[in-house]
């Protein structure tokens, strides 16, 4: 029996980057240090980082004025940067610099009067984030296109005032449905000059894809809120094999072994390598499960710098 495993998984220079800033902040400022949202959307970084002396807000209004404040990964609207301002926050900013690179063409846009189109999850926090800023006062107006039946709903007279952005952490091949169906409709509508979706997404689910051609079960390491982690399991279960998206070795169910002999294993972009060995180990020792292939993780050759005051 063999496990598997996807070279190109785990942490991203995004989610590197954004937990390096929580961990530089709590050593110079001292804990208590207060983080917007989830920095990265895995439940054992989070706890990790609490431990550490991380506060999780949803709501600015929970932060004492003058204190200190990180923002996720994911990114914040303008009226975040507002009611921080309002508090007097000390401000670290965490965004991924790819999410900011869709935050940036949102900027370009709505100063054109342009109508935006967002592809993305209603309700994922950088959706609302990028959405958040887009400034309306241009007499633009951005709107959320989560699948082909909203694209299927756009009407538009002109489309020479009309661009589209996406999410960074969508599947691929149904972004790719949704942006041809609206190159087709919309023959003027404009678009990023390089994917929005980002370099760790495609690659991982690459990845997947192969992974799968080759097992008959696959495992995907990520908390269920990752969205990069979830279009990793479906990418999985469209290929044909079953899959489970799991927080760690304490999820997985092992009844789902029974008469499998080759396990897929993988982890999203969010999630921290040791509880892929933690699963490698559960398997080979209870199990019986011998690893086949190189453990090491892909050097994608991507990292981001620190803001400033962090250096």
């Amino acid at each position: 029996m063999e496990i598997r495993l996807a070279n190109t998984r785990g942490f991203c220079a995004g989610v590197d980057r954004a937990i390096e800033i929580v961990k530089k902040v709590i050593e110079l400022h001292g804990a208590p240090v207060y983080v917007k949202h989830e920095v990265v959307h895995n439940k054992t970084v989070v706890e990790e980082l609490k431990n550490l002396g991380a506060i999780f807000v949803e709501d600015i209004e929970e932060i004492p004025v003058g204190e200190v404040v990180v923002y996720s990964a994911h990114g914040i609207s303008k009226a975040v940067e507002v009611q921080s301002g309002e508090r007097n926050l000390d401000v670290f900013d965490a965004t991924c610099p790819l999410v900011s690179k869709v935050h940036a063409e949102v900027h370009t846009y709505a100063k054109m009067g342009f109508d935006c189109l967002l592809i993305g999850h209603k309700n994922h926090p950088e959706v609302e984030g990028t959405m958040g800023q887009f400034d309306t006062s241009y007499g633009g107006t951005i709107t959320l296109v989560e699948d082909i039946e909203d694209a299927k709903k756009l009407s538009f007279k002109d489309s020479s005032n009309l661009a589209y952005v996406t999410q960074t952490t969508l599947s691929v091949d149904d972004t790719k449905e949704i942006k041809d169906y609206l190159v087709r409709n919309f023959p003027n509508i404009k678009g990023p000059k390089k994917d929005d979706i980002c370099y760790a997404t495609q690659n991982r689910q690459d990845a997947i894809k192969q992974l799968a051609l080759e097992s008959d079960l696959v495992i995907v390491i990520g908390s269920e809120n990752s969205s990069n982690s979830n279009r990793l399991r479906e990418i999985a279960e469209r290929s044909g094999v079953e899959a489970y998206l799991i927080d760690s070795i304490d999820d997985l169910s092992l009844d789902c072994l029974e008469g499998k002999s080759k396990i897929g294993l993988t982890s999203g972009a969010s999630a921290p390598e040791h509880l892929v060995s933690e699963v490698i180990e559960k398997l080979s020792s209870v199990y019986g499960f011998n690893l086949v292939g190189d453990k090491n993780r892909t050097d994608e050759g991507i990292s981001f710098r620190l803001p400033k005051g962090l250096r």
